[in-house]
């Protein structure tokens, strides 16, 4: 295995040049500071042993309860970024991992003990290293040194090769294995411990908000008269979306949260995660119905509102608005605001077009969308309002049509991603045939036998990639050469 060094003036684009390789490799990027939730206790984190930390013996001496803001400082953030890849390298080998500046920012205390590391990841894996600090310290541990520059940003250097075509470099460097990470026991249980036993996951202020807001309307509703079903209905279906609403809103943070943690090793994959949260959100928007089903009973006089029916159409009804929220929070990387555009949109278009707030009016050219709110079928069955809504359908009909128009959001969206991915396929198989073009060529071959010597060069192997565990990036068509790189970046470079 070999240590390489990438070095440059500031600015020069050793972290873009890092970037890049993420973005045609198969990789797990860890970057300088990542958004990592401050309330994670460290010796909850899977696979993790803090006491091989530095210095870890004087928080035990000191009695600390360690809950540690992981990005307080760079010499944290780093060897908790770096000690799971020791970890797993009993069980992974040959792994590109490329660093970003991991003495930045670190006292001369912690650097033996960084080139240690150092020194330990690149008997198994070949390492790839980016620095401003200690450079000849590292040019003299380093096989390799990559020298890129801000003049000519299309060629860099390599040992003594003088101009190598950027492009191949960056491919050139993905020379190992897959890294394999599958899901723990460990890594559920820190998905409960976080999520559901924290009060820092948010459920304990929805249930306590819940619990407020649901008294108010017990006391302001109590007793309602036979007739004022859809009224009360009004007020609890919004009373019951404000209370799921905070939880919904934060998951556009916390898929940021999550992706970035698991980029950093704390924990496993992120399509398992955001199951795992979907699962939970549609939990606690089931218990809010439920409860919101138990209060309109309470407040009406008589039990005109008791049959299940209704339970079912309040829920589905909630469900529509709810779905949008998962599905654009979650699985897309829109910005906080974007995603409370887009995922209101569906509370609004009820508010106009369902025909619900005012049955039968509305121009005829939009009176037609009524038919796709959940809403609309829940009014045509309600008691006294059957006759003031148009073109209600059979009584046995409204129930079914409920639940199809309440996850209408939900499959329209899944189309839209079969869609995108289908495209993002299409595309991805024209970069592949460039790729397996330039492994093919001379250029790239000698840059392979530079970097890694005859013994460690791979037969091209193109497989079918995919995340295994970590944000994993695979050359365009899903396929590469046999290889896999581990991208830790920790410098201020963005350009």
């Amino acid at each position: 295995m070999v240590l390489t060094v990438c070095i440059g003036a500031s600015g020069s684009g050793k972290t873009t040049f890092l970037e890049d390789v993420f973005k045609v490799n198969k990789c797990v990027y860890i970057r300088q500071y990542h958004n990592i939730r401050p309330f994670i206790v460290v010796n909850k984190i899977p696979n993790f042993d803090p006491s091989a930390l530095p210095f870890w013996n004087l928080y035990e001496e000191e009695n600390v309860n360690v809950v540690v803001e992981l990005l307080v400082t760079q010499k944290q953030q780093h060897t908790i970024n770096n000690k799971p890849l020791t970890n797993t390298s009993q069980h992974n080998q040959d792994l590109l991992i490329c660093l970003d500046e991991p003495f930045a920012g670190v006292t001369d205390d912690f650097v033996p003990y960084l080139k240690n590391r150092l020194s330990s990841m690149s008997q198994n894996h070949n390492v790839l290293l980016v620095t401003n600090d200690h450079v000849q310290a590292m040019k003299e541990m380093a096989k390799n040194s990559i020298v890129v520059s801000a003049i000519d940003r299309s060629f860099v250097s390599v040992n003594d090769m003088d101009k190598v075509n950027r492009e191949v470099a960056l491919n050139a460097v993905s020379n190992g294995n897959d890294y394999v990470h599958e899901n723990s026991k460990d890594d559920q249980r820190f998905f409960f411990e976080v999520e559901v036993f924290s009060l820092a996951g948010g459920l304990g202020a929805v249930a306590g908000f819940t619990v407020f807001a649901m008294t108010m309307l017990i006391v302001s509703y109590w007793d309602s008269r036979e007739g004022s079903e859809a009224l009360v209905l009004v007020g609890v279906q919004i009373v019951a979306f404000f209370c799921i609403n905070p939880y919904l809103i934060a998951l556009a943070d916390w898929r940021t949260y999550m992706t970035e943690e698991s980029e950093a090793l704390l924990h496993a994959s992120v399509n398992y995660n955001k199951a795992m949260k979907s699962t939970l959100t549609l939990i606690v928007l089931l218990v809010i119905s439920i409860v919101a089903f138990g209060v309109i009973n309470l407040c009406m006089s008589v039990n005109t509102m008791a049959p299940a029916k209704y339970f079912v159409h309040m829920l589905f009804d909630s469900a529509s608005l709810t779905f949008p929220f998962i599905c654009v929070g979650l699985y897309t990387d829109l910005p906080l605001q974007v995603v409370q555009i887009i995922a209101s949109l569906p509370f609004l278009c009820m508010i106009f077009f369902s025909t619900t707030f005012s049955p039968g009016a509305g121009l005829d050219g939009v009176k037609f969308l009524r038919f796709l709110f959940a809403r609309f079928y829940f009014w045509c069955d309600l008691p006294a309002f059957q006759d003031l809504m148009e073109d209600c359908p059979d009584e046995g009909m409204l129930v079914p049509y409920t639940v199809m128009s309440g996850c209408l959001g939900l499959f329209l969206f899944l189309c839209l991603q079969l869609f995108l991915t289908f495209k993002a396929q299409r595309t991805a198989s024209v970069g592949n045939a460039k790729r397996v073009e330039m492994e093919n060529s001379v250029e790239f071959q000698q840059l392979q036998m530079k970097l890694f010597g005859a013994q460690l060069i791979k037969n091209p192997s193109h497989k079918k990639g995919g995340e295994n565990g970590f944000k994993v990036v695979t050359p365009k068509g899903g396929k590469d050469k046999e290889g896999f790189a581990l991208v830790a970046t920790t410098g201020d470079e963005h350009l």
